[in-house]
């Protein structure tokens, strides 16, 4: 949850994804800036980015204080969202905020994982086995079934074994797809999916 290093662009995207993270999110029902606010504080931002592109010591100057103004409100959400998510990694991330590695050493992104096996457990689950990402701190499962282009969640998971998705429809295919949670941009590309009926 450290953002004082970000270059514009990463911090651009990352209030985004927290300001849709805690937008009706009923985890956290009161944070210390509302989302609202937050959007309003990300949108600022975003548009004085685009104009300090032009040059220009006044339009540099607004975009500082914009990022400024920005980064105070995020520094406020992420003590708000520890505080209420303590260690239950998914809720945090539900909030659009990626997970610390707690460490002050310097990260570096994480390799793109691979699914290794998707395999049929029983009636209505598949299991899912995933080659290991040095430095991961979790991984982050999505499915979608019969060809649908939209990805749905099927949990975080601390081990690349062991993965079990259920309640799964009988006859359906589904795509599995994984990224490894951690590193220094907080997460690594999607991996490619893998495809397997449920029975």
């Amino acid at each position: 949850m450290e953002f004082g290093s970000y270059a514009d662009t990463e911090l651009d995207a990352a209030a985004g994804k927290v300001v849709s993270g805690l937008t009706k999110n009923p985890a956290f029902p009161n944070p210390p800036v509302s989302a609202a606010d937050l959007g309003k504080l990300a949108s600022g931002y975003h548009t004085a980015i685009q104009a300090s592109m032009h040059g220009g010591l006044q339009l540099t100057a607004a975009k500082n204080n914009a990022r400024e103004a920005l980064l105070n409100a995020l520094h406020q959400e992420a003590h708000y969202v520890q505080s209420v998510a303590g260690h239950d990694l998914e809720t945090l991330l539900s909030s659009g905020f990626f997970a610390s590695n707690g460490s002050r050493h310097t990260s570096s992104p994480l390799i793109t994982p691979i699914v290794a096996l998707v395999s049929d457990l029983g009636t209505t689950q598949l299991r899912v086995r995933l080659a290991c990402v040095p430095n991961a701190k979790s991984y982050q499962v999505q499915i979608s079934g019969n060809g649908n282009a939209g990805w749905q969640d099927a949990g975080i998971y601390t081990k690349t074994r062991g993965i079990v998705i259920e309640q799964l429809v009988p006859g359906t295919v589904y795509n599995v797809r994984v990224r490894a949670i951690g590193g220094s941009t907080g997460a690594s590309g999607w991996s490619d999916p893998v495809s397997k009926m449920a029975t």
